[in-house]
Order: structure tokens, then C-alpha cells, then sequence
């Protein structure tokens, strides 16, 4: 079973950094930390609160530095540039959302044009399987890599969701990252290699995170 310990819950955690306000998230950590990033509101993206967010960093901030991070189903890019803001080297971000992803591509601009993004406007799922058909594209350095979906998908389509997180961690090197949001419905048994897992509960989000030591079998087994 996943090592499951059951963080603060967020409607009573009172962080002790400002909010951003409505249509702004707030980078919470690094070298951007108070920087904002717009937000549209709609509905089709759901982005990580700020909160949540500032948990999910918390528990594997010290882990981001010098890795390539990748933000699959990326949303406002939030995540990615918060990977960057602590030090990660990259971020790859993957949104099939276009008018977000241009939000995201406004949002790069105006935190650091310099800052070294790769927004992909593909659906996640065509993405990886594309990236994982060929290996000379791979990162040599250690990933980090966040998977935090529609909540839906879970349902629609979870045998695509966790073969994509298997894939992933199949070809990660030794020392990459994984971070996947889920909701509370969600059987993190599932997780391919779960007995790695650990996994905070901050509801209604569940956050499991899976260091990689060596090559694994993605398929769980």
C-alpha cells in the first residue's frame, strides 16, 4: 500500500502568505515567489490552488532543483514556473487548451522572458506517447514530473492515465520526481509501483508523490 498520511485539511489551513485574488494565482516559493499569473476563470481549466500548491512544494521543493520538469495537463502553467521559480533547469509544459495556452505563453513573457519554458499545445495524453516513441528526445537530467488531470479523467479514462504515469516512470533515470494530483474518489492502489507511493490528503485533493532510485516497471508489478 501507498505510504498515505493526511496533511492539513485546506478549507481550515490558513497559509501565512497573501492571496493573489481572483483571475491571479500567486508564484508561493524561488526566485519569482509573489509573482502572479493570470488566470481566465474558465471552466475548462482547473488550476492548482494556490494553497494546494504551496503544500504540494513544500513536501518536495528541496527535490526540484537542477531536474527537468514536466507539467502535464498544465492549465495556467502555474506549476511549471513555480518547478522554475525553485530551480528547476526546464519546464515543459502541456496544455491542448489554446486560448490558456496563450495565457501561459502572456504569463512567461511577462515573469521572465528569459526563462526556459517549452509549451507544448497538445493533449497530454498524444504528447507522451509521442515523447515516449522516441528516447533520443529524452532529458538526460532527472525529472520532475507533475500529472495533475481533470478530476473527470479519473473516471473517463483511467486505464490511459495510469499507463501514461507507468510510461513515464518506466523511462525516467534514476532520481526523477513524480507528483500526481488526484481526488479523494481515486484508488491509489492503481499507481503503477504504489507500494513507493506516498501520498498527503489535503482535501479535496490528494497529492501522491513517488521518488524514483532506480529503473522500475511501470507496470506496477
Amino acid at each position: 500500500m501507498p505510504n498515505f498520511r493526511r496533511g492539513r485539511d485546506l478549507k481550515d489551513w490558513k497559509s501565512n502568505r497573501s492571496t493573489a485574488g481572483q483571475g491571479k494565482l500567486r508564484i508561493v516559493g524561488g526566485k519569482y515567489r509573489g509573482r502572479l499569473v493570470a488566470y481566465s476563470g474558465d471552466p475548462v481549466t482547473r488550476p492548482m490552488k494556490d494553497f494546494t500548491r504551496e503544500a504540494v512544494f513544500n513536501l518536495v521543493g528541496g527535490w526540484v532543483q537542477g531536474k527537468v520538469c514536466f507539467d502535464l495537463f498544465a492549465g495556467t502553467g502555474a506549476v511549471g514556473i513555480e518547478a522554475l521559480s525553485r530551480g528547476a533547469v526546464k519546464a515543459i509544459l502541456v496544455e491542448r487548451h489554446f486560448p490558456t495556452l496563450r495565457l501561459i505563453e502572456e504569463n512567461v513573457q511577462a515573469i521572465d522572458s528569459q526563462m526556459n519554458v517549452q509549451v507544448e499545445g497538445s493533449d497530454s495524453f498524444f504528447w507522451v506517447r509521442q515523447f515516449l516513441s522516441d528516447p533520443a528526445q529524452w532529458p538526460a537530467a532527472a525529472w520532475v514530473v507533475f500529472c495533475c488531470p481533470p478530476y473527470v479523467l479519473y473516471q473517463e479514462k483511467p486505464a490511459e492515465l495510469l499507463e501514461m504515469i507507468g510510461g513515464m516512470l518506466n523511462a525516467a533515470p534514476a532520481g526523477s520526481l513524480f507528483v500526481v494530483e488526484s481526488n479523494e474518489d481515486f484508488d491509489l492502489k492503481l499507481l503503477p509501483n504504489f507500494a513507493g507511493w506516498e501520498s498527503r490528503h489535503y482535501s479535496p485533493a490528494v497529492v501522491s508523490v513517488f521518488k524514483k532510485q532506480q529503473r522500475v516497471d511501470g507496470t506496477g508489478h
